[in-house]
């Protein structure tokens, strides 16, 4: 194993550990991780998205003795893999590696899979739970959510590995950069993220691994997650033609149209109010589950709370309501072209789709600042060694 980098002054290899609310594990998952690499060159950044200071005040009290450890504290925005990519554009390794600060992954795999990286000349090394010697660390539905999750992946993106959505990995800095202008940077599963955005198939190397028992934080595998990994599969399925988060926002949208209905059909029966007052509480109640959904599922990492989610809701009204003027002006044009109405109704809706979701989500969300720079609303606390 080699401890030297290929570049002057570089690190052999930078690990990327994200945390949120893991302040009572990331002291012992940092002194583990230290010891694992003490025969390379490295820099760990830590990158925070914890709503309190607890986990950054620990590595704070932990830079002062190494100052190879580095601190990200971001404000306003979540999501691993956008974490991941803010770590790894500010990193200095030759090698770039993630995992996680709640204390489930074996640092001392790390040496090992350098050397099986470099050895192999692979573009990415996967510490694996799905490998026949393995077991996989999980137990019961998030067993069954990871299991279907792994399929879908290697079904949908032809990935060679037996675990695309490993959060334990490393990968060489010459693949970064290619793929990092085709990562989307949704969601959490940045594996999966990492493999398809590169121009060509990537080479994969693996090692066993299983995961242990989580010393602080909590689970983040659930069904939400395994709603934006579908959506992220069919964003790299159509080459980043289509977003993950459009995908997200129109499926919403589809149970806005069946609670609409819902109350629509309640109202009607209750016979208590005319039909115009009847279809506007409609329209207000799909669009208060509209906008709901997408705060819990669309824009998680983005997510409002308190009296900002309520101006959220208000801009997301209005958002929605100039949707609905383009709608009918797209409609009336293509029915004046002799389209038929389907054809002009359903024209007018893809229009309203299309403009709800762009307004909205700078509108309600603020998307823009966040759009394809992962590190949007990142403090640098601590840069680290010069």
């Amino acid at each position: 194993m080699s401890n030297v980098s290929t570049h002057s002054g570089r690190p052999r290899i930078s690990l990327v550990i994200c945390t949120l609310d893991e302040s009572r594990s990331i002291a012992g998952v940092l002194a583990e991780t230290q010891i694992a690499l003490a025969d390379l060159s490295y820099e760990i950044i830590v990158v925070d998205d914890s709503a309190d200071d607890r986990t950054a005040a620990v590595v704070r009290s932990l830079i002062s003795r190494d100052p190879r450890i580095r601190l990200l504290k971001r404000q306003g925005v979540r999501g691993l893999a956008s974490a991941c990519i803010a770590g790894w554009d500010i990193a200095r390794g030759d090698i770039l590696g993630v995992m996680d600060g709640d204390g489930q992954h074996d640092a001392s795999l790390i040496a090992g899979m350098v050397d099986k990286l470099q050895a192999e000349q692979a573009d990415i090394a996967v510490a694996s739970r799905f490998r026949p010697d393995t077991q996989l660390g999980l137990s019961g539905f998030r067993r069954l959510l990871s299991t279907a999750g792994v399929g879908l992946s290697r079904l949908v993106i032809g990935a060679h590995t037996t675990d695309p959505l490993a959060g334990f990995f490393l990968q060489t800095r010459a693949w970064f950069e290619q793929a990092r202008a085709g990562m989307s940077g949704v969601g959490f599963k940045i594996l999966v993220d990492v493999l398809a955005s590169g121009q060509r198939a990537p080479k994969v190397v693996e090692v066993s691994t299983s995961l242990r028992a989580r010393i602080g934080g909590e689970s983040k595998l659930d069904l939400r997650i395994m709603f934006e990994l579908a959506a992220q599969l069919v964003e790299k399925r159509t080459g980043n033609l289509i977003p993950s988060r459009f995908i997200m926002f129109a499926s919403v949208g589809v149970t806005g149209l069946v609670v609409h209905m819902a109350a629509l059909a309640l109202l009607r029966h209750l016979e208590v109010t005319p039909f115009w007052v009847a279809q506007a509480l409609a329209t207000a109640t799909a669009m208060a589950s509209n906008f709901t959904l997408n705060n819990l599922l669309t824009f998680r990492d983005l997510r409002l709370t308190g009296r900002a989610w309520w101006g959220g809701l208000a801009r997301f009204a209005m958002a929605c309501a100039s949707g609905a003027l383009i709608a009918e002006f797209i409609a009336l044009t293509a029915l004046q072209m002799q389209t038929s109405w389907l054809l002009a109704g359903g024209m007018g809706a893809a229009g309203a789709a299309i403009w709800n979701y762009w307004s909205s989500s700078r509108a309600a969300w603020g998307v823009p600042a966040q759009r394809r720079d992962a590190a949007a609303g990142v403090v640098v606390v601590q840069p680290g060694r010069p």
